[in-house]
């Protein structure tokens, strides 16, 4: 297996909206991002994904994008950027943006015209079809609830859209669309940038026949992402787009690819397929889910958790390349969801999943806040929901089938959803979290009293300075990047535990899930008896036993 940076990389992914206000409007801004640039350099990482900051009308948060081209005016101007981008580069850090161009906002100027006319060139950079049968084209049911389909009363037409309303696809089969896109892209890394991260990009390549599929959401629609991902031209369209762009600079690059398999990933990001350096894959993140999809009080099974990431660590091993991750703007904060969020464990549980996650082959995500010990809101009313989804979900399943009561989902929503992960970072113990000196876009999270930034970054035992160790360690241990990986108890449901390889090195990772004092089993208690040093831990002291949420990593 070749070596090269990104796979050595560290990334820390930011939502611009929550980071850092630095004009006091309650939304976080680029001058926020450039005044916290010494704290990443401080942390570690060596890369920074950056969630849109393009013009937007932030129906959805921007990945509703109206000038690819132009900065969002609450983020700051262009000149902003370039100084964002000169700062990073400075300090080592390199940047890169999100792309989202499965589709653009319905304000774009392209989608304008196109749907002034059925005789605009700009009509096929979209998806049109009639109505059939008086309805929609086809059965098709937008990600965020109801049908994929809008009505345009100007054309007489629909248009496709797999997400909002205001979120039109598009037309990927139009030559002209893909070079637009490629033009776009190449602007960008003339500007200096050092990656995309690509927004549901498995989802550009749609069916060559538009037909109804199986119903098989709570709104009696069939899921569009599961007809689109993966689509027959998306490696096509991928590799033009690497010889187009990718192929001339230097790049990062990792594709959200929902629906991905094993199989599919080495396609999109094998070692000389031509296309991505890595991918995003959901598979871990949906193992806490039901028939109501997300919105469940299921639990997570640690044995299915380690099934699916041995099978990616293993299956993708010498062939393409793991991202990791727990967190992301999409995803509710894990210390709450898989760790133990009480004032007891809350510290223990946070080091435990990041050592889990930091120690496996792949290029590490961390996701603002994470190395803090960020924890989900405590959502009491619909009134403090910001997200999208997660009101059409409130709308289904509390108002509509009346399938939940209020107290119940409330109790999910405070579990999955997004907007968990996008209240505003907590930087000192000040009004607001010392995220802004105004009125924050959506609530500060009340804990940011004694969670919060400034409180840790000098403390030898918090939470920052254990995952600044772990980063740490990864730059100076190439057998935590490239070494091979191996599971042991696999049937355990409380205790996750396996080795790194790498020629004559080894590692031993051990990391309980519980709170529970537990006995090692016999396999892991073999291998810890030849081990000969420890690497990083979060108790002080060894021990014969394995305590709460403990982690430790044996050297050989």
């Amino acid at each position: 297996m070749y070596e090269t940076w990104w796979k050595e990389a560290v990334v820390y992914q930011i939502y611009p909206k929550s980071f850092m206000d630095s004009n006091g409007d309650g939304i976080g801004d680029i001058p926020g991002i450039i005044s916290k640039l010494d704290y990443l350099k401080e942390l570690g990482i060596t890369v920074l994904w950056i969630c849109p900051l393009y013009r937007s009308p932030q129906k959805d948060n921007g990945y509703d994008i109206s000038d690819y081209q132009a900065i969002h005016e609450a983020f700051g101007s262009m000149e902003d950027f370039e100084a964002l981008l000169a700062g990073a580069h400075e300090r080592g850090i390199k940047i890169v943006m999100d792309l989202v161009v499965n589709h653009t906002s319905d304000q774009h100027k392209w989608f304008v015209e196109s749907r002034s006319s059925k005789e605009s060139k700009y009509r096929d950079y979209y998806i049109w079809r009639d109505a059939k049968d008086g309805k929609e084209p086809t059965n098709w049911g937008g990600c965020f609830g109801g049908s994929a389909w809008q009505y345009d009363e100007t054309t007489d037409q629909y248009y496709l859209h797999q997400f909002a309303v205001e979120q039109p696809d598009l037309n990927w089969e139009n030559p002209v669309v893909r070079k637009e896109v490629f033009d776009m892209m190449n602007w960008w890394c003339e500007k200096g940038i050092d990656g995309f991260r690509m927004d549901v990009i498995s989802l550009i390549s749609k069916p060559e026949v538009y037909e109804d599929g199986p119903i098989n959401t709570n709104d009696g629609y069939s899921a569009v992402g599961c007809i689109t991902a993966n689509g027959h031209r998306v490696h096509e369209f991928l590799k033009e787009m690497n010889r187009e762009v990718l192929s001339k600079y230097d790049l990062f690059t990792v594709g959200e690819c929902s629906g991905v398999t094993v199989e599919e990933a080495k396609k999109y990001a094998g070692a000389d397929t031509g296309e991505l350096n890595m991918v995003f894959q959901f598979e871990h993140m949906d193992l806490d889910g039901d028939e109501h999809g997300k919105w469940t009080k299921k639990q997570l099974y640690l044995p299915d958790l380690k099934e699916n990431f041995t099978k990616w660590q293993n299956e993708l091993d010498g062939q393409a390349w793991n991202s990791l991750y727990w967190d992301n703007h999409d995803q509710p904060r894990i210390v709450s969801r898989w760790g133990n969020d009480s004032e007891e464990y809350r510290v223990l549980s946070a080091k435990m999943l990041g050592t889990c996650l930091h120690m496996m082959q792949g290029t590490p995500y961390i996701y603002q806040g994470e190395e803090l010990g960020m924890t989900n809101f405590p959502f009491r009313n619909i009134s403090q929901v910001d997200d999208i989804e997660c009101k059409n979900a409130y709308q289904t399943l509390v108002l509509d089938k009346k399938e939940y009561s209020e107290e119940t989902m409330f109790e999910i929503i405070s579990k999955k959803s997004r907007d968990n992960a996008r209240t505003p970072m907590q930087w000192n113990d000040s009004k607001n979290g010392g995220f802004t000196t105004g009125t924050p876009w959506l609530s500060v999270n009340p804990n940011y009293t004694y969670i919060n930034a400034e409180s840790q970054i000098h403390d030898p035992d918090s939470v920052f300075s254990y995952y600044k160790k772990l980063i740490e360690l990864r730059k100076n241990n190439k057998i935590i990047v490239y070494g091979s990986y191996s599971l042991l108890c696999p049937d355990d449901e409380k205790i996750y535990a396996f080795l790194r390889t790498l020629g004559e090195e080894k590692l031993l990772v051990i990391c309980n899930f519980t709170s529970e004092t537990l006995a090692l089993p016999s396999d892991v208690a073999e291998q810890k008896d030849m081990a000969k040093d420890i690497m990083i831990s979060n108790y002080a002291e060894p021990s014969d036993t394995l305590r709460p949420y403990e982690t430790v990593v044996y050297t050989f």
